[in-house]
C-alpha cells in the first residue's frame, strides 16, 4: 500500500484495515441496501477474521485460537509434522524447519517485523 508522508498514522492504520475488508471476495460491489445489511456483513467479516483467518503475525493461527490458548498445541503439532517431513525426505529441505515456537507477545499492527519471523529453528 502506498501512503503519502502527510497522512497521519491513525489514518494509515484505518486505510490498512479498510484494504483488508475491501479485498475479501464477499465484499459487495455496490452499496449496502440498508444499515442492517451493512451491520450483518461486518459481523460476518469480524467472525471470519477472528475465527477462521490464520494470521501470519501470530504464526498462522486464528486470533480465537491464540486467545483460547490452543495455539500452543497447534504449533507443537506443526513442529512435529515439519520435522518428520524433513526426516522422511531431507533432500527437499534447503535449511532448518520453520520455527513454530509460540510468540510470547502479539502486537497489533507492529511497526517492524519481529527478528524471529524470518529465523529458522536451529535444531540438531
Amino acid at each position: 500500500m502506498r501512503v503519502t508522508p502527510h497522512v497521519a498514522r491513525k489514518a494509515r492504520s484505518s486505510a490498512i484495515d479498510a484494504r483488508t475488508v475491501r479485498h475479501r471476495p464477499e465484499y459487495p460491489s455496490a452499496a449496502f441496501k440498508s444499515l442492517e445489511d451493512a451491520r450483518g456483513w461486518v459481523e460476518a467479516f469480524v467472525r471470519w477474521y477472528n475465527e477462521e483467518h490464520r494470521h501470519s503475525a501470530i504464526q498462522f493461527v486464528t486470533p480465537a485460537q491464540r486467545h483460547a490458548g490452543v495455539h500452543i498445541e497447534i504449533l507443537s503439532g506443526r513442529t512435529e509434522v515439519y520435522e518428520e517431513a524433513k526426516r522422511n525426505n531431507p533432500n527437499r529441505w534447503s535449511s532448518q524447519v520453520r520455527d513454530w515456537e509460540p510468540e510470547e507477545k502479539a502486537v497489533l499492527k507492529p511497526t517492524t517485523r519481529s527478528p524471529r519471523s524470518h529465523e529458522h529453528r536451529q535444531s540438531a
